[in-house]
């Protein structure tokens, strides 16, 4: 295996020097990915009119090429807002009704449970309300019909919760939002984005696997640990069916633009409309509660910190993590891209020190309980499950530890688990919820969920809800 180190000095470029606060944030970026051993990333700021990028170490371990800021990285499901904006493009030329029901639109379709089938519609696939087991992935092909048998498999999937009952992430519902872009344009999804959104947009550095220009331009492979050590991730590709869900590969600069399109009400920089200012506006509005502080709009997250109003979405494939974040009012926009599943860390806590950096705010957290009595922490302990994530959350001092069970099953069903993240202790706060006080999750907030007997039923961990199993023994 080839070795690798963190060069010395990233890549940073900007218009007119480096600004001292971008240059804080990049140091912080490299500073990480030694910690984390991250081999390369790409950091982007959009601020008072100014694109500053910077970027770090090498495209992969095995064939080690320096990052710079036109390298494509996969953004996984940041790709869910753009597949959001082809829906409402349509809607906008009259060809969708986001409140009615997929099944009117989509023939054949079904899902397990038939009130779902006879209820579901767009908005409940672009807000993560479906409520069905959400993480499901696999390879169907390279063809034009790999997403339509992708959606006819996801009509076997369990329902969790109710429908419209809870926000949870769902990677499923933008398979089916995907295929709805198929449907009713008439064309294979890439196709349609690509003219309903990528070209008015001018996003020219944004594509998507199958496509072989990729393999003309320089792009990263991801990484992950497997047993201490940092090796390449295969498959690269998530699978065609995946696309409209997480399958964009993009450079930074890309990102920059789409977020500054977002805050010009739907116009391009060059003054092209790409989305009316009210379909913007919709895309942007705080519709249902997501986490602690956090509303669910559609697709876009939103949260205020310190009066200012951040949107913004992550992304996650096989070994890469990106993230994108933006400030309506503020004129400011940030990304980055990294190669590394370890990554996660850094994106994380990007919004964080972002904001700090530019406007001096701190986000909130919730409130611990003080030394809570074992009988407060036995209600909530147990087994909380997914067939694709799932932890243990056992009693410890006066907090919780917070154990990962890795299940496996992405990018393909019978992909096997990688390493678990290390246990993680965590505190009880206020308002039915813990904090995460470790490294992989640190300042995460978990949520419990009762039921209608009052009875601690699932918990919101990680974005989905998990359902609660029997009390764990033995930790």
């Amino acid at each position: 295996m080839a070795t690798w180190k963190l060069p010395r000095a990233g890549s940073i470029s900007s218009t007119d020097g480096v600004e001292p606060r971008f240059a804080a944030l990049a140091a912080r970026v490299k500073a990480g990915m030694r910690r984390l051993g991250v081999p390369g990333a790409s950091l982007g700021v959009w601020s008072a009119g100014r694109e500053m990028t910077a970027c770090f170490g090498r495209t992969s371990i095995e064939n080690p090429l320096p990052v710079h800021p036109d390298t494509y990285f996969q953004i996984g499901s940041i790709t869910k807002t753009m597949t959001t904006a082809a829906l409402l493009r349509l809607a906008e030329l009259g060809k969708i009704n986001m409140d009615a029901p997929v099944v009117s639109m989509l023939p054949g379709f079904s899902m397990a449970d038939p009130e779902v089938t006879a209820r579901l519609t767009p908005r409940h696939l672009v807000t993560h309300t479906g409520g069905w087991v959400g993480d499901y992935f696999d390879d169907f092909g390279n063809g034009d019909d790999a997403l339509a048998k992708m959606v006819a498999s996801i009509g076997k999937l369990p329902q969790v919760t109710p429908l419209g009952a809870f926000w949870s992430y769902n990677n499923a519902g933008f398979n089916i939002a995907g295929r709805l872009v198929e449907v009713l344009s008439g064309k294979t999804y890439e196709k349609a984005l690509a003219e309903l959104i990528l070209e008015p947009a001018g996003l020219s550095r944004t594509r998507f696997y199958p496509d072989d220009v990729l393999i003309t331009y320089r792009f990263v492979s991801g990484h992950e640990k497997a047993a201490g050590r940092t090796i390449v991730s295969r498959p690269w590709a998530i699978g065609r069916a995946g696309n409209c869900v997480g399958g964009g590969v993009c450079a930074v600069g890309d990102l920059l633009r789409w977020a500054r399109i977002m805050m010009a009400g739907g116009e391009s920089p060059e003054g092209k409309r790409v989305l009316m200012p009210e379909s913007v506006a919709e895309m942007l509005e705080p519709r249902i509660p997501a986490g602690f502080g956090k509303w669910m709009a559609l697709t876009w997250n939103v949260r205020d910190i310190g009066g200012i109003r951040f949107c913004g979405h992550g992304g996650a494939t096989n070994g890469q993590q990106a993230v994108l974040h933006f400030a309506p009012g503020k004129d400011f926009a940030i990304v980055l891209l990294t190669n590394s599943q370890s990554g996660t860390v850094l994106t994380d806590a990007m919004l964080g020190w972002a904001a700090k950096l530019w406007f001096g705010v701190e986000s909130a957290s919730p409130e611990p309980v003080a030394r809570p009595k074992a009988s407060a922490l036995e209600e909530y302990v147990g087994r909380y499950d997914l067939p694709i994530s799932a932890f243990d959350l056992a009693a410890r001092k006066g907090g919780f530890l917070v154990v990962d069970l890795p299940r496996g099953g992405f990018p393909r069903p019978d992909s096997p688990p990688g390493d678990p993240e290390p246990p993680m202790r965590a505190r009880l706060c206020s308002g039915d919820r813990f904090l995460v006080l470790d490294d992989p999750k640190k300042g995460a907030v978990g949520e419990f969920i009762r039921d209608d007997s009052g009875k601690v039923a699932w918990c919101r961990f990680g974005g989905r809800v998990h359902v609660r199993k029997p009390a764990v023994q033995g930790r």
